[in-house]
């Protein structure tokens, strides 16, 4: 019997996905953009301030992931500028999106977009190479240097969003 069941279909999908290996579906193989609880909030905020100057009134789930996001962004301060953090968020994305290290063998290695928003999602200012592998188990591929390396340029981003104005 080979006929095809949810159960079969299932663990075919869970065989495919796994973050630890940055193996995933197919939606993620096409050039796309993931963005950062930071990056959605921001948006989330602009279009809601549009929908109230054109007195809209903003569905339920449209709240809720806005306060999901608020609450779990890391990279936030009231008193910045909107493109100012915009701004901020889009150079830390590029930047660890251009990260390259080259192992002892002469592979250059590189984050996947996945890491690249986990990053930005659970890296606090305190955060250690450690931490930051078991949270991301994928970064383990990199040696610890490159790891601190890359805690490095989020730390500085986060200083500058939290610290504007203070």
């Amino acid at each position: 019997n080979n006929k095809p069941t949810s159960h079969n279909l299932a663990s075919a999908v869970t065989a495919v996905e796994n973050a630890a290996e940055l193996s995933f579906g197919n939606e993620f193989d096409s050039d796309i953009q993931i963005l950062s609880n930071a990056q959605v909030a921001v948006i989330l905020q602009m279009s809601a301030q549009n929908a109230l100057v054109r007195d809209e009134e903003l569905h339920d789930v449209y709240k809720k992931t806005q306060k999901y996001v608020e609450r779990f962004n890391t990279m936030k301060n009231p008193e910045k500028e909107h493109q100012e953090l915009v701004d901020e968020l889009d150079n830390l994305q590029g930047a660890l999106t251009t990260f390259r290290k080259e192992t002892e063998d002469g592979e250059e290695m590189e984050l996947h977009g996945f890491e690249v928003a986990a990053l930005m999602n659970l890296v606090q200012i305190d955060t250690m190479v450690e931490e930051a592998a078991s949270l991301i188990p994928s970064l383990s591929r990199f040696p610890e240097s490159a790891v601190d390396e890359i805690l490095d340029l989020i730390r500085n981003t986060m200083i500058r969003i939290v610290s504007y104005g203070s």
